[in-house]
This record gives C-alpha cells, sequence and structure tokens, in this order.
C-alpha cells in the first residue's frame, strides 16, 4: 500500500496542489484533525510513551525517523528498540521488508501526532501469532508504554483458540495497568484473506475484534490544499483499483461488549470503534531505509488503517499527558461521547461510501463482498468517525480521570 514520491521544493510537490492524489505531511494532518491547537499548548505526549508491536528486527529504524524528523522539521523523539525473542532479520526476504516498511510507518506517525513522547518498538521474533503474542505480553509486563499500538491482523477464524485466548488475558492485564490499546480494522473492507492466503472471505480482523482494544477504521480524506484544512470524509475504499478499503463488519466468535449494546445491532462485537485517513490516494508521506526497500531507499506515499493506529496512539499519549496518567481502555468513554450531544464536536462523522470488497479471483473474474455503508452516527465502515482531537482528547482526558 505504498508508492514513491519525489520532493519538490515545499519538500513534496503533492502537497500544495492536488495530482490526483494527496500527500498528507505531519503539518496537513495536524491540521485536519486539529491536532495542532493541543501541540500550541504544550500538549504533545511528553511524559509519556508509547509502544509499537511489531515483527522481525529491521534494522536502520532510528535512522529513517531522523531523516523523516529533518524533512518536517520535528525533534528527535526517545527512541528505544527492543527484541527480546532475539533479534531475526533477513534482508533477502520479502515479507521482512514489507514489514519494515511498516515499522517506519508506525514510528514515524505516532511521532508526527505526539512528538514529545517516547517510543519504545518492541521487535517480535516472527510475525507468527505465538511470537506476536510474546512480543506483545513481554510489553505488558515489563510495564514499558502507556499505549500499545497494532498494525497487523488476520481473520479471527485463523487465530488457534488457545492463542487467542492468551491474548485476550494480556490484554486484561494491560487494561488493569492503564495501558490503552489500538488495533489496525484491516484493509479489505468487509473481507480478510483465508488462512491460506488464496483468496478473500467476508470476516472481522483479529486482534481488533477484542473487546479491549480500539478497533481503527478507514477514511478517505479530503482536504484543501496547501493548508491541509478539513473539507470532507468518506469510507475508504479504493478496492477497484487496488484491492483495498477500510476494515468492519461483524464478529462470529466474540460476543457483543456491554458499551455496543443499544448502538450497534446484532449480538457480537462490531469494528471499527473509530477511523482515521487510510486511503492509498489520500496517503501519509513515509520515509523508507534499505531494510524497507531493499536498496532504494526515498520518501513513499502510505496508505492503510495500520497508519491510523499508530496516530491515534499518539492522540491517546496526548490525552495521558493532560490528565496526567493513563487513560486506560477508552471504548466505553468514546461510545458515551458517541451517543451524547457532544459527538459532533468531538467527531467527524462519515456518512457517505461503504467498505464492500472486490477482487479478482482469477482470469478477470471480479468477486464482490458485500460491505456496510456508512450513516450517522456509529457504522460498521467508520465506527463514530475520526476524531476533532482539540476537544476529543480532552474529552477522553476528563472521563479516565
Amino acid at each position: 500500500l505504498a508508492s514513491k514520491v519525489t520532493p519538490g521544493d515545499s519538500p513534496f510537490s503533492c502537497e500544495k496542489q492536488f495530482l490526483g492524489f494527496y500527500c498528507y505531511s505531519p503539518d496537513q494532518i495536524r491540521t485536519a484533525y486539529d491536532i495542532q491547537p493541543l501541540l500550541d499548548k504544550g500538549k504533545d505526549g511528553t511524559g509519556r510513551t508509547i509502544v509499537i508491536v511489531d515483527a522481525y528486527a529491521a534494522p536502520g529504524i532510528a535512522d529513517d525517523l531522523a531523516t523523516f524528523d529533518a524533512v518536517f522539521g520535528l525533534p528527535d523523539p526517545q527512541l528505544t528498540v527492543v527484541a527480546p525473542q532475539g533479534a531475526n532479520w533477513d534482508p533477502t526476504d520479502p515479507e521482512q521488508q514489507g514489514w519494515a516498511g511498516e515499522t517506519d510507518l508506525d514510528v514515524q506517525w505516532a511521532h508526527a501526532v505526539a512528538p514529545g513522547a517516547k517510543i519504545v518498538l518492541v521487535q517480535a521474533f516472527s510475525s507468527d501469532d505465538a511470537d506476536i503474542l510474546k512480543a506483545t505480553s513481554w510489553a505488558v509486563d515489563h510495564n514499558v508504554g502507556d499505549v500499545i499500538s497494532q498494525s497487523f491482523g488476520e481473520d479471527e477464524r485463523c487465530v488457534d483458540p488457545a492463542i487467542a485466548a492468551a491474548t485476550h488475558r494480556v490484554f486484561q492485564r494491560a487494561t488493569a495497568r492503564g495501558i490503552t490499546l489500538f488495533a489496525s480494522s484491516g484493509d479489505q473492507g468487509s473481507a480478510q484473506p483465508t488462512c491460506d492466503g488464496s483468496s478473500y472471505s467476508k470476516a472481522v480482523s483479529s486482534p481488533a475484534t477484542d473487546p479491549l482494544v480500539t478497533a481503527v477504521g478507514g477514511t478517505f480524506l479530503d482536504t484543501t490544499l496547501p493548508a491541509g484544512t478539513y473539507v470532507h470524509e468518506s469510507v475508504w475504499n479504493e478496492s477497484a483499483d487496488f484491492e483495498a478499503a477500510g476494515g468492519g463488519g461483524f464478529s462470529t466468535l466474540v460476543r457483543q461488549p456491554d458499551y455496543q449494546e443499544h448502538v450497534v445491532p446484532g449480538r457480537t462485537r462490531a469494528v471499527p470503534d473509530i477511523a482515521y485517513d487510510g486511503g492509498i490516494l489520500s496517503g501519509v508521506i513515509c520515509f523508507f531505509g534499505d531494510a524497507a526497500t531493499g536498496n532504494d531507499p526515498g520518501f513513499f506515499l502510505v496508505g492503510g488503517t495500520s497508519a491510523g493506529s499508530p496516530q491515534w496512539a499518539g492522540l491517546a499519549a496526548i490525552g495521558a499527558q493532560v490528565a496526567h496518567h493513563r487513560l486506560g481502555a477508552i471504548n466505553e468513554t468514546l461510545y458515551e461521547l458517541g451517543r451524547s450531544r457532544q459527538a459532533t464536536k468531538v467527531f467527524h462523522d462519515v456518512v457517505d461510501g461503504d467498505n464492500t470488497f472486490t477482487f479478482d479471483a482469477g482470469g478477470g473474474s471480479l468477486v464482490t463482498i458485500p460491505g456496510y455503508s456508512a450513516k450517522r452516527g456509529w457504522d460498521a465502515a467508520t465506527g463514530w468517525g475520526t476524531p476533532i482531537a482539540s476537544a476529543l482528547v480532552p474529552a477522553l482526558a476528563r472521563k479516565a480521570s
């Protein structure tokens, strides 16, 4: 979900005008989601720590972040990289290169939103569920941060039930310590890749489906350029061009949590809870070094719900700074705010589009998996919508207090 962009004099010409796509800088995203007023008041995550869980021990992440910061005028954060199961890195493996790009995205954009926060990158030995679980458990049991971002997932039915149960126990320990949890809801709309990777089927993504996790869906963000002033959002759906769309739907395994009662139809957990810009053609700019590209480092336009999870983690870090303590699990508060008269002050309610997913099943045969339409209030495409951070973050801090 990335394509290379060429620096211009701004430093990127696509920041200044719409070229058939947007490429958003930190300043523009901060303007669109009204984050800048918080930063102007010194609310930038100082004193708080964001934990990023990713797979494989990609080298050069700190150097890539330093390049990103230099281009966009950001201060370098205190970044700690930990591989508790041991470092595992094969620079010739395309899967590991993909995870290196994911890691760059997570670290750079968590930092872009909360530039004062410390970042701890926890690198799992591999992308296997068991190794991800070990890395997440290490982060929780060593209490290394205030908020955890998880920009990965798979069809909930593909997760071994024992690992799913163990993961939930880790999340219980996390929330007992006041740690806030985020996960991306997936990039195939109403579908997920099948367990053997050969096709797609209607499904939702784990760990986003865990009731203790705040699931982040995707939108397509439209702004004025070059300022980045918010104009409009619709459900992220580029399945016709890229076989990609914002994940959302209803679990078949997890019962409905209390906070979704009388809001969400059915009796099972639904995702997402909230959303963020995830469009490929409304993407954010990242710097990918050798680990992510092989031998062609540069700046890339990146989309996906994995862009939203670390940025929401940045907002939670700012909220913890405002509250003077961790926010803990925030879903109950999000749903309370969504049902209240404050809703239009704290959320951009996305009411256009759907996450129906269309893919090529081979030989040009297109298959469509019906999705869910955006509507007023909560929906299974964008949840409650995207943040109006200057109002939402203080509201989360007050509720946590």
